[in-house]
């Protein structure tokens, strides 16, 4: 079954995106603004977060909600991602931090069919009445890689993260694949922090810099991008960090 009441199972197993190339065939894609919140699935009766843990949502902010899966992001809005972290964080749900949160969703996991088919029962599912918290993620074409990086520039110029692509004809299923891809201005790369390296100057005391070494054997130094936090408090020796 997709979902289980049970905390430790996962209530559904997400689909996670590859980083769109130049050459893949546009003409079969939709294209909608890739969402800075909290990932969360809606099993039909509450939240779920990616890992399958309950989230702690105020009664009223899914109490009209259909009785579908569905699967998208509490959102706080364009680079407001801490806030949505924050908010979905709290065991004890703050009416005040929700009352900014939005569910972005962008599909329904048990709904059969090919994406724009579930996209149909969704959008019928929904139909009923206005919830303000509760938003159908609009999706449009481009249809050539000119086009999509356009789109990628005006919306990053507007505060958005990047862009999110969904093959019309792909099926909704768990990890990742070539069904859903990303898009971004800068992609994130990943690296093993290996060293701390003595700051200078007015860090003197604190890390100047991190060494790091990529998959692939890559290894430089980060640390123009440090705040002061963290330039007193490292992240250790050994952790996965994100440039």
């Amino acid at each position: 079954g997709w979902f289980s009441t049970a905390q430790a199972e996962v209530p559904f197993e997400p689909a996670l995106a590859n980083s769109y190339r130049e050459g893949v065939a546009l003409e079969h894609y939709w294209v909608s603004e890739k969402y800075d919140g909290v990932r969360a699935l809606w099993d039909g009766q509450r939240l779920y977060s990616r890992q399958g843990l309950p989230i702690a949502a105020p009664d009223w902010f899914t109490k009209d909600w259909p009785h579908i899966a569905m699967d998208g992001e509490l959102w706080a809005g364009r680079a407001q991602f801490d806030t949505a972290q924050s908010t979905v964080a709290q065991l004890t749900p703050s009416d005040t931090q929700w009352q900014k949160l939005h569910y972005m969703v962008f599909d329904s996991p048990a709904a059969q069919g090919p994406f724009s088919q579930r996209m149909a029962q969704l959008r019928a599912a929904l139909s009923s009445g206005a919830d303000q918290h509760l938003q159908i993620v609009p999706q449009w074409r481009a249809t050539t890689h000119a086009e999509l990086m356009e789109s990628l520039n005006r919306i990053t110029r507007e505060g958005a993260e990047g862009l999110m692509l969904r093959r019309e004809e792909g099926p909704y299923q768990g990890g990742r694949s070539d069904d859903l891809l990303k898009l971004k201005r800068f992609e994130d790369a990943e690296a093993t922090v290996i060293a701390h390296l003595p700051g200078k100057g007015e860090y003197v005391g604190m890390t100047g810099a991190l060494r790091v070494r990529t998959v692939d054997g890559l290894q430089f130094q980060l640390g123009s991008g440090l705040s002061d936090e963290q330039r007193r408090n490292p992240p250790p020796i050994g952790s996965i960090v994100t440039y």
